[in-house]
C-alpha cells in the first residue's frame, strides 16, 4: 500500500503522521510518500490532497503537471481525500469567490463549495459533528473553513452544521472542511483507507 500526500503548500506532515498512526493500528505495511511533482501519483494507491491556500495549491497543482494526473488518478478509482483546501480543489463548482479570483478546480465530486462558508473573522473553532457513518460524535477542527453549499445524486452527505455541509463522498471520494489530521480521532482516515481495494494492499 504507498499513499500519497500532496505537498506542494499546506499540512502535509500532519497528514503524513495521521496516515502512518492508521497504518500501524490497522497492523498493515505500508509507505507515506510526499508528491511535489509529476511522476509520483501514478504510483499511489490513495491521494491526500491536504489544506493550505487553495488558490495557490490550484495554481501549482497544474505548472507541476500533477492535476491531470490526480484528475486520472480519481476517474481510475483510487480514493482521493481532499481537507479543508483539498475539498475545494475537488469541487465541481464554487461560488463567486472562487470564480472572482478564478480559483483552478480539479471538478472530481459534483458539489459546489463556499470557499469562505464560516467567514474570516471566525478562523478556527471546534464542532460535535454528528456523522452517518460514526456511531459517536466526532469533534471537528474548522480552520477559515469552506462548506459544500449543492451536492449532486450521487454525494452522499456525511455531517453539516445548519445549512452547511462540511463532510462528503462519492464513490472512492471524500471532501472534509475540517482538519481530521489535526485530532487524535482516526476515524476518517480509516474510513479513507477502507476505500483502497484488497488487490491494491496486497
Amino acid at each position: 500500500m504507498r499513499i500519497g500526500v500532496i505537498a506542494l503548500q499546506g499540512d502535509v506532515s500532519e497528514h503524513v503522521d495521521a496516515l502512518k498512526r492508521v497504518i500501524s493500528e490497522r497492523g498493515k505495511n505500508g509507505d507515506i510518500v510526499t508528491v511535489k511533482h509529476s511522476g509520483i501519483v501514478p504510483t499511489c494507491d490513495a491521494l491526500v490532497l491536504p489544506g493550505g491556500e487553495s488558490t495557490t495549491l490550484g495554481r501549482l497543482l497544474v505548472y507541476e503537471g500533477i492535476a491531470d494526473e490526480i484528475k486520472k488518478a480519481a476517474l481510475n478509482g483510487v480514493p482521493v481525500m481532499g481537507t479543508c483546501a483539498g475539498l475545494i480543489l475537488m469541487a465541481k463548482e464554487g461560488d463567486g469567490q472562487v470564480q472572482k479570483t478564478h480559483q483552478y478546480l480539479l471538478s472530481l465530486m459534483d458539489i459546489t463549495v463556499n470557499r469562505n462558508a464560516f467567514g474570516r473573522q471566525r478562523e478556527s473553532f471546534e464542532f460535535k459533528l454528528s456523522v452517518s457513518i460514526f456511531d459517536t460524535p466526532y469533534i471537528a477542527i474548522f480552520i477559515r473553513a469552506p462548506a459544500i453549499v449543492r451536492c449532486g445524486d450521487e454525494v452522499k452527505k456525511l455531517a453539516d452544521i445548519d445549512d452547511y455541509i462540511v463532510a462528503a463522498e462519492q464513490d472512492n471520494l471524500i471532501a472534509l472542511a475540517f482538519h481530521p489530521e489535526l485530532t487524535d480521532d482516526l476515524r476518517f482516515h480509516h474510513h479513507f483507507l477502507d476505500k483502497i481495494s484488497k488487490d491494491q494492499t496486497k
